[in-house]
């Protein structure tokens, strides 16, 4: 045992980050009336997040969990090398955070700035350490233990037939409104973007290319494959600017956004009913290389530039009146930055394929934490890229024409009296160096993000080449979007089947291809029907879809919470349940707050149904226009069910929580209820360094 001697420079060294930590978290949060450098949310986020793992997660593995390393895992009791297979750690960290770390850090924060900067940075901070990481390390423990289960089937075996159900019901309807809001963030960034578009395009060829080279040309020559993949990507994005610049190919690729709706749906159904290997494999590989190098490339430049934040701490859109979503910080910067903090959809993964790959138990804490930490910090990143941007600007390209209006002028105008100078010559110049027609009302967050991102990489790597980074910020933004669109379709066709199976259906055969086919498109048609009338929306889209995507987001984080609840009780561990049972509490708060304002708030930009029934008696009293009174019947119609699917959502986490404090009343009061699932214990036999190691 170390003496407390040679303890005592470990023992100063966290002593200092720990001060360090509290000094720069103090100073962001404190400081008014003078601009912020980057560098100082960059050092506090590596402060909080260092002694978060390496004293909380630490606690969490000791304490609560009890890892044992020498209990064998589903991965090598299972071993059947397909799905499970004792894989190395930093191979299944590479899958598991390719798998979670979709567009929701980088397009959450970026929405979230109308609040400030602080409000959204603590959040990702704070959320993070205590929520985000905590749910991803138990649920992948948990599944560790009972087989490598999914978190339906654990709601079910912990809680019983109703809670199992009730979690069922909501993980399908989450899986729906996360691939519509995926999808409307990629059509917002290349609507009425030739370059945009064709680059885009041009990814689904290289990655069928890729495919074709791997299975049928070239198998195994993964090198050979990334390299042309790699090279043909990069010639995409220079291909699109010639694309752009002739006025010919120009037409081929000039879209608006209900055009690019039905090609973004026919795309989703073609990757979910095609063969693995030819388009979703290739493009998952592509998208997690670029992902990786991009995120890499974007932290060097802002720790070289050391950019100040431009955006306020705090707006006054604080109080709701936001115009580019509604509500006011509370309950809403909760529910915008959802991934970067804490995301429900993480517990698909970490119930799904990584604890089949999980060769030694102990690493859950570095896979399962350690994950989400480093999804949280690109969030962190997302934040600053937006920050740095001039307010005018961030609030012209982010801002709905519904709000501001249509004519540029009419625009700026409207942004400027709020405090945000901007010129309509200033943002001409901006979309022509970013090789744009224009950057107004260009909502869903991607195109703005691009555009800090661009400004930052040209700075340190290039500066005559801004239009060429802007268009490979969008690439990049929106393979990993449609890396969880169709990646999310195939799955939501799967947990369609296996419902359907339940009942003896035959739809529910997952090797029949008619199935596949009748049940993809079942899926696609679900998803596409929100997809197509956020791009008909006047006020944008997501305005209503991202706030129902992220109370559902965190509603599935609070069943994963109510199921590592119950087990933790279950297992004699009562004076630990805080570990989970406060996150939970937290959820439930801000779930059904924002629930509760998104049914029945009087303001028409917020409340589902007061927008509704205003748009009905516009109908009725012949005041819309023309156009809107065409689109009114559809938006009226969409508004109900988004009120609908919002009260199910809330109906579905009050009934879990309800029955995980009736299971943890059962175990107290010394009543019937149903038994733990864990596994027997049973010793591990891997004994291979690069296993075990």
């Amino acid at each position: 045992m170390p003496s407390s001697s040679s303890r005592l420079p470990v023992n100063l060294l966290w002593t200092v980050i720990a001060a360090i930590g509290a000094f720069t978290v103090a100073s962001i949060a404190l400081q008014r009336g003078e601009t912020i450098n980057s560098l100082w949310i960059i050092v506090a986020a590596i402060c909080v997040y260092a002694l978060g793992y390496r004293f909380y997660s630490a606690f969490i593995a000791a304490k609560v969990l009890m890892l044992d390393a020498g209990r064998a895992t589903p991965a090598e009791r299972f071993d059947d090398g397909r799905d499970f297979m004792p894989t190395h750690k930093w191979v299944v960290f590479g899958h598991h955070f390719a798998a979670i770390a979709g567009p929701g850090p980088l397009i959450g924060p970026t929405l979230a700035a109308q609040f400030g900067y602080l409000p959204g940075t603590l959040w990702i901070l704070i959320g993070a350490v205590l929520g985000g990481c905590v749910q991803d390390f138990v649920t992948l423990f948990f599944s560790v233990r009972r087989d490598g289960r999914s978190l339906g089937q654990m709601a079910k075996d912990e809680l019983g037939a109703i809670g199992g159900g009730a979690a069922m019901v909501g993980v399908m309807m989450i899986m729906v409104i996360l691939i519509a809001v995926l999808g409307l963030v990629v059509v917002n960034a290349m609507k009425h973007s030739p370059w945009a578009t064709s680059t885009v395009a041009a990814t689904i060829p290289i990655a069928v290319l890729m495919g074709l080279y791997l299975h049928n040309l070239r198998p195994g020559r993964v090198a050979e494959a990334t390299l042309i993949g790699v090279s043909l990507l990069i010639f995409a994005v220079v291909g699109g600017g010639w694309i752009d610049e002739n006025p010919t190919l120009r037409a081929w690729f000039d879209y608006d956004a209900p055009q690019l709706a039905v090609m973004v749906i026919l795309y989703g159904f073609a990757a979910a009913v095609l063969p693995v290997w030819l388009l979703l494999a290739p493009r998952d590989y592509l998208s997690t290389f670029m992902k990786l190098g991009t995120i890499a490339a974007l932290a060097v430049a802002i720790v070289v530039l050391r950019p100040d934040l431009k955006m306020p701490a705090l707006t006054q859109f604080v109080d709701g009146s936001g115009p580019i979503f509604g509500g006011k910080l509370f309950p809403f910067v909760f529910i915008t930055i959802a991934c970067g903090a804490i995301s429900g959809f993480h517990s698909l993964i970490a119930s799904g394929t990584t604890p089949k790959l999980l060769a030694n138990e102990t690493d859950a804490r570095f896979i399962g934490y350690g994950a989400m930490m480093m999804e949280s910090f690109v969030a962190i990143m997302a934040m600053i890229a937006a920050s740095v941007l001039e307010p005018g600007v961030y609030f012209a390209i982010n801002s709905p024409a519904g709000i501001v209006g249509a004519n540029a002028a009419d625009a700026v105008a409207k942004i400027s009296s709020w405090g945000f100078p901007v010129g309509v010559e200033q943002m001409q110049r901006l979309a022509q160096t970013m090789g744009e027609s224009t950057l107004f009302a260009r909502t869903g967050g991607a195109p703005s993000l691009a555009v800090g991102m661009a400004n930052l990489f040209a700075q340190v790597f290039g500066a005559n080449m801004l239009a060429a980074w802007y268009h490979f910020a969008i690439m990049f933004e929106a393979l990993f979007i449609l890396t969880t669109l169709d990646a999310g379709t195939r799955v939501a066709r799967f947990m369609l089947q296996d419902m359907l199976g339940n009942f003896g259906i035959g739809a529910g055969q997952t090797n029949h291809y008619a199935s596949i086919i009748l049940t993809s498109g079942a899926v696609v048609a679900a998803w596409g029907y929100f997809l197509y009338m956020g791009t008909i929306d006047p006020l944008g889209g997501i305005n209503s879809l991202w706030p129902l995507f992220g109370i559902a987001n965190q509603m599935l984080a609070a069943i994963a919470l109510c199921v590592g609840t119950t087990i933790l009780v279950k297992s004699d561990k009562l004076k630990y349940v805080w570990v989970t049972a406060l996150p939970l509490s937290w959820l439930i708060v801000v779930t059904s707050s924002a629930a509760w304002e998104k049914l029945f708030s009087a303001d028409l930009r917020i409340g589902f149904l007061s927008h509704a029934e205003d748009l009905s008696a516009k109908l009725q009293a012949g005041t819309l226009s023309a156009d809107m009174a065409g689109k009114a019947p559809h938006l009226i119609f969409n508004d109900y069910l988004n009120a609908g699917l919002t009260g199910l959502f809330m109906l579905i986490t009050w009934l879990l929580l309800g029955d995980t404090l009736r299971v943890v009343y059962c175990v107290i009061a010394g009543k019937d209820y149903p038994r733990s699932s864990e596994s027997a214990h049973i010793p591990s036999r891997l004994v291979e360094n690069w296993v075990r190691d």
